[in-house]
């Protein structure tokens, strides 16, 4: 099986209360991902001139993030499901304009704007993960979120929580 070239926007923001905030989407039903809680994002498509390009296009379509209601702080180091052979090149954002989030309903189920303050609380085992293997994943409501997004997110959010990036509000 090929490898699939994909690229997802890590966006984030501070509330004028404090509060660090991440926004994710759970997956329409459909598709390799179908169900999962993701960051927007998706496969790259031969007009994309970048990866980068690609996240941002998806991310516009998906949950209707502008460019230039974002700055890009960091692009992160590519990261490889473990069974759908997605290659994703993850890139953090803070978010700078207010959003009023618009879903894509054939791609999106759902809209998620999660405190990152909680998430490393919310850290457990998975014990029914596919091939009766152990996976973390941190709980999110009635959701899991694990795989390659926790992959992504677990080394990412206690630098995000320590200020290592500027993320005013």
């Amino acid at each position: 099986m090929p490898r699939v070239e994909a690229a997802v926007l890590i966006p984030v923001y501070r509330r004028a209360d404090g509060d660090l905030r991440l926004v994710l989407v759970r997956r329409s039903d459909f598709g390799a991902h179908g169900g999962h809680l993701a960051l927007p994002g998706g496969k790259h498509a031969p007009s994309d001139s970048s990866f980068l390009e690609t996240a941002l296009r998806e991310a516009r379509e998906e949950v209707g993030i502008r460019r230039e209601q974002i700055e890009i702080l960091a692009e992160l180091p590519p990261t490889d499901t473990r069974t759908t052979n997605f290659r994703i090149h993850p890139f953090l954002a803070r978010v700078i304009q207010p959003i009023t989030w618009r879903r894509d309903a054939r791609e999106v189920a759902e809209i998620l704007d999660v405190s990152l303050a909680g998430l490393p609380a919310a850290q457990v085992r998975l014990e029914d993960a596919p091939g009766d293997r152990q996976a973390p994943f941190y709980r999110i409501g009635e959701y899991r979120l694990w795989g390659v997004t926790y992959r992504l997110l677990s080394p990412l959010v206690p630098r995000l929580l320590a200020g290592e990036w500027a993320i005013d509000a």
